[in-house]
C-alpha cells in the first residue's frame, strides 16, 4: 500500500500517526461516534503519548483500569471513556491474536478482494455495517487499497466525489462539506421519525 498523507484532524502529529499505523486509523474510526471526527481520530496520537506506545500487545494486555483513566486524562480521549476504552481494548486483543498485531494484515493478507475485506472488518469488535463501509471507503480513496469491487463494497461512501464520511476529508474545505451532509442526514433521519 502506497505512503499516504491523511489530513483528518488538522492536527499534524495525529495526522502523521495515522498516516503511518494501521493500527491508529482503525482505532481512530473505531472511536469515531458521539464525538467530532476530529476528535475521534485524534485520539490515537493521545494514547500512544500517554501509553508510550500503541501496540495492540501493549493495549490488549493494559491494565483495563489503567486504560480506562487514560482516556480520561484531560484532553480525553472519548466522551465516553469506560465503554471507549474497552473496546479499544478489545479491537487491540483482536488485531494481536487474529492477525499477529499487525492491522493493515486486516486489508492486505491474502490478498482480498473488496467484499472481503468488509467481512473482516465487520468481524472486528465495535465495527457494524456502517462504520466497516466507511472505513473500507477511506482504505480506498486515501490509502491506496487496491482491491477488486471495493467501490462497490463500500456503498454509497464509496462514490467519487462524494462528501459523505472521513474517507472524503482531505482538507479543512472537504472537512466542512462533509460535517454539512452528516448534519443534513441526520436531519432528514429525525424528520422521517416524526
Amino acid at each position: 500500500m502506497g505512503r499516504m498523507e491523511l489530513h483528518i484532524t488538522g492536527d499534524a502529529d495525529a495526522d502523521q500517526l495515522l498516516s503511518d499505523d494501521a493500527f491508529a486509523l482503525l482505532t481512530g474510526m473505531l472511536l469515531d461516534q458521539q464525538v467530532t471526527m476530529e476528535s475521534a481520530f485524534a485520539g490515537p496520537e493521545k494514547i500512544r503519548t500517554r501509553l508510550g506506545s500503541l501496540n495492540p500487545a501493549t493495549i490488549a494486555e493494559y491494565d483495563p483500569a489503567g486504560f480506562v483513566e487514560v482516556f480520561k486524562e484531560r484532553p480525553a480521549v472519548h466522551r465516553f471513556p469506560g465503554s471507549m476504552a474497552a473496546r479499544v481494548q478489545d479491537l487491540a486483543a483482536t488485531v494481536h491474536a487474529e492477525w499477529d498485531g499487525d492491522a493493515a494484515a486486516i486489508w492486505t493478507r491474502g490478498n482480498p478482494d473488496g467484499p472481503e475485506v468488509l467481512r473482516r472488518l465487520k468481524a472486528l469488535p465495535g465495527f457494524g455495517e456502517q462504520k466497516a463501509k466507511i472505513f473500507l471507503a477511506l482504505l480506498g480513496k486515501q490509502c491506496g487499497l487496491q482491491a477488486d469491487g471495493w467501490r462497490e463494497a463500500a456503498g454509497h461512501y464509496g462514490e467519487e466525489g462524494s462528501y459523505l464520511s472521513v474517507a472524503d476529508i482531505v482538507d479543512p474545505e472537504s472537512l466542512v462539506k462533509v460535517r454539512a451532509s452528516k448534519q443534513a442526514a441526520k436531519a432528514a433521519a429525525k424528520a422521517a421519525k416524526a
